[in-house]
């Protein structure tokens, strides 16, 4: 379905231990504006059956982002005020310190997600779980929700997805272009730290540092890092094997998308109409505006929630959950 639109927190960080060996990061955003000093994965776990919501967000940041990304703590903010609690995913690296093998992610493993999702089922009294995801966060929930329709809990409820590049190989052709120049420059300047951290742990990894101080397109550190660390053929072999597109027509549960018109990420590949049309689960939502995780509404802080109010307005109308 196509649709358009023209228009401090109580902070628990766990680190889990994946079936890799590796760590995954969770922080906990609940139903008090106060912020707590860490604490270990078994207070957490004690102090759990305090919390009174049965519902909960599993939240996915985009590339290089964190738990702590502006865009992240203004959804948990928002979702904590409607009786949601948050579970804001920190991918393998970015919860500010590095994970503990060469293999961090990429924007098509979706294992990560099924640990984690698997993890709050198992571990948690959530009786209705929403996935939602930003930007490189975003393909990786749509392309999980496609991937699981078969076999995905019935507690899963649905998922939302804004500002995703769908046809990685497309949208890194604008990204490429000009205009990111200082986008990626920006991005470059962690990736590329993260990969000389990587080299100095794992000396058999054989990074060529020259070709990496040289990269100036996510290709070339695709062809360093992505392509070997993880098995596949080339740069063109994992965009096709890591978007999501190919997933959108097998998603069974309520899936929304937000892309905006003028997101210089985004190509026409990343537009799915077609898709959407012949879908009854999966809507794509295009705004004339927003930019790449804007959709600024105010130059108001309290006032600029448009995004936010969206995504409620979803869970209410095509979810069906129940909320304050």
């Amino acid at each position: 379905m196509i649709l358009q639109d023209t228009n401090v927190l109580n902070l628990e960080p766990n680190i889990i231990d994946s079936v890799q060996e590796s760590e995954d990061s969770l922080d906990c955003f609940e139903d008090e504006f106060e912020e707590k000093d860490e604490t270990t994965y078994q207070s957490v776990e004690k102090e759990r059956h305090l919390t009174k919501w049965m519902d909960a967000w599993s939240v996915i940041h985009g590339l290089e982002g964190s738990s702590k990304s502006t865009y992240m703590i203004s959804t948990s903010k928002h979702l904590n005020k409607i009786g949601l609690d948050t579970v804001c995913f920190n991918l393998r690296g970015c919860s500010g310190e590095d994970n503990l093998l060469l293999e961090t992610y990429h924007s098509g493993k979706t294992e990560d997600v099924d640990f984690v999702i698997n993890h709050l089922l198992e571990n948690y009294d959530y009786e209705n779980i929403i996935i939602i995801g930003f930007s490189l966060g975003g393909n990786l929930t749509l392309k999980y929700l496609g991937e699981k329709s078969g076999t995905i809990s019935p507690k899963i409820k649905g998922g939302i997805a804004v500002s995703v590049p769908i046809d990685i190989a497309s949208a890194e052709k604008e990204m490429d272009k000009l205009k990111n120049r200082l986008y990626i420059e920006l991005f470059f300047k962690t990736m590329k730290n993260k990969l000389l951290l990587k080299a100095h742990k794992f000396p058999e990894y054989n990074l060529n540092k020259d070709l990496l101080f040289k990269a100036t397109k996510f290709k070339h550190l695709e062809k360093l890092y992505t392509v070997p660390v993880f098995g596949f053929k080339s740069p063109e072999d994992y965009w096709k094997k890591a978007s999501s597109k190919p997933y959108l027509k097998t998603i069974v549960k309520p899936t929304l998308l937000i892309n905006a018109k003028d997101d210089s990420f985004l190509s026409e590949k990343c537009f799915p109409f077609e898709e959407a049309c012949k879908s009854e689960k999966f809507f794509f939502e295009i705004t004339d505006y927003g930019g790449h995780v804007g959709f600024m509404s105010s130059f108001k802080v309290e006032e600029n929630n448009w995004l936010e109010k969206r995504m409620e307005r979803f869970i209410r109308e095509n979810i069906e959950l129940e909320l304050r």
